[in-house]
């Protein structure tokens, strides 16, 4: 079987040696670009599984090339994680917005990097899960076929929008969804939903959950998250 591909795109040569030298420990064929432009050249000449992307890179911005990335037919669907200086949240919200699957704080642990590239390319690898089938979450069983959700074992009252965020970010634990991810998520023709709004209504799913309430994780300045 071939190895999925890792571009990794870094102005700073020490970050490529490292991440190319882990990713490659990690059963990766990885290849590097130094700015924007190169990674855009080399992400259309191979089209990789997935790239990691700098935000800082020297003229082409990292959104930039996420940006452009997403705009083209022929690149839309490559998976993007991004690495970012801490405190760029609207940096980090923007890129979300963009089509990023995934972001990384710097400074940053090369096994974390290697785990999350590794989640990100297991969730694009996975089949679609069966809208239906009952999602089991430590003390958390959501039934969408029939809009049911125990905890302990206990039937909990949610409204169709509550149900639709838990059943949204339950699906994929882990994953950071934006407020603009989760309305487009629940959106319907009776709902409703801003992206103020979904923080009300997380207030109040957590409530409904009791002690499972924080399994819904606030991730400061982006969103929310399932815990894995």
């Amino acid at each position: 079987m071939a190895k999925d591909h890792i571009l990794v795109v870094d102005d700073e040569e020490d970050i490529l040696v490292l991440l190319k030298y882990n990713l490659e420990k990690a059963g990766y064929e990885v290849s590097c670009a130094g700015n924007g432009t190169e990674a855009l050249k080399r992400a259309r000449q191979q089209l990789p599984s997935l790239i990691v992307l700098d935000l800082m890179l020297p003229g082409i911005s990292g959104l930039e090339v996420c940006s452009l990335l997403k705009n083209d037919a022929r690149t839309r669907d490559v998976s993007i994680l991004m690495l970012t200086a801490k405190g760029e949240e609207k940096d980090i919200v923007r890129g979300l917005e963009m089509g990023a699957d995934d972001y990384v704080c710097k400074p940053f642990s090369p096994r974390v990097l290697v785990a999350r590239v590794q989640a990100v390319i297991r969730r694009r690898e996975k089949p679609e899960a069966n809208a239906a089938a009952p999602i089991h979450a430590k003390d958390i069983t959501i039934h969408p076929g029939r809009h049911e959700v125990l905890v302990n074992g206990q039937a909990v009252a949610l409204t169709r929008t509550e149900f639709r965020i838990l059943h949204l970010l339950a699906q994929r634990p882990g994953w950071v969804f934006t407020r603009t991810q989760i309305v487009d998520g629940v959106r319907g023709p009776e709902y409703a939903v801003t992206d103020r709004a979904v923080d009300v209504q997380i207030v109040g799913l957590r409530k409904k959950l009791g002690a499972c309430g924080p399994l819904i994780e606030t991730v400061r300045g982006v969103g929310y998250r399932f815990q894995a």
